[in-house]
C-alpha cells in the first residue's frame, strides 16, 4: 500500500491523543455522561472522535463534524474536567472537547 505522510507539525497535533489507552475513566467521572448516556457520547469517545478529526491523513473530516453537531452527542460537556483529574495518562479530554466544538463551528479540523 500507499504511505500517507503527515508533516512534522500536523503529527504534533495529534499528541495528547494517540496516548488514550480507551480505559474510559473521563467517561466514568463525567457527571454530564452519567445523566445522558444515551445521548452524550462522553469524553472517551469524543477525545477519539477528535483525534481522527485533527488528523492531517483523515479523510472524512466533514462528515465526522457533521455527525457531532448535534446538541447532546457535543455539547453536553459542561467543562467539569473530571475526565482530566481521572485520566491515568495525564490526558486532557476536556481541551479536545473545547477543539472539538470550535472545528464543528467552523467545519473543519482546528
Amino acid at each position: 500500500g500507499e504511505e500517507n505522510y503527515q508533516s512534522p507539525e500536523d503529527r504534533a497535533k495529534l499528541d495528547g491523543l494517540y496516548e488514550c489507552i480507551m480505559c474510559a475513566c473521563c467517561s466514568t467521572a463525567c457527571p454530564s455522561y452519567w445523566w445522558n448516556p444515551d445521548k452524550y457520547l462522553g469524553p472517551a469517545v469524543l477525545m477519539q472522535a477528535y483525534r481522527w478529526i485533527v488528523d492531517s491523513r483523515d479523510e472524512f473530516t466533514e462528515e465526522r463534524l457533521k455527525q457531532l453537531d448535534d446538541s447532546y452527542k457535543l455539547y453536553r460537556c459542561k467543562t467539569i474536567m473530571n475526565c482530566a483529574t481521572v485520566c491515568p495518562k495525564g490526558l486532557n479530554p476536556g481541551k479536545a472537547i473545547a477543539k472539538l466544538k470550535q472545528s464543528v463551528h467552523k467545519g473543519a479540523a482546528i
